[in-house]
């Protein structure tokens, strides 16, 4: 099982609390995850990627054991650690904001 922990605002979209559990069959990878994310919550798609090109939307981030992996090619695949189960696969929202004035 992998463990995927969301954001605050993803999780009131997949009406979830806490961490998910999901099944990933093949290389555990984070097109293979995003994926299961989406089937097993169709709520979430287009939230975290793209409808058509399936990209990552600019304001969100991926880590997987403390390292940012947003820029990751989606078909690597991701540390033993996620895949395992023993580490989690982190979707964090960017946070951006102005200088004071």
């Amino acid at each position: 099982m992998i463990r995927v922990i969301l954001p605050y605002h993803l999780r009131t979209l997949a009406k979830v609390t806490g961490e998910v559990s999901l099944d990933v069959t093949g290389p555990v990878t984070q097109r293979a995850v995003l994926d299961a994310l989406e089937a097993r919550y169709p709520a979430l798609a287009g939230t975290i990627r793209d409808h058509g090109s399936h990209k990552r939307r600019p304001m969100i981030r991926f880590f997987a054991c403390e390292d940012d992996r947003s820029n990751d090619d989606p078909d690597k695949p991701l540390p033993d650690a996620v895949a395992s189960g023993a580490e989690a696969f982190w979707i964090v929202g960017a946070i951006a904001g102005g200088g004071l004035q």
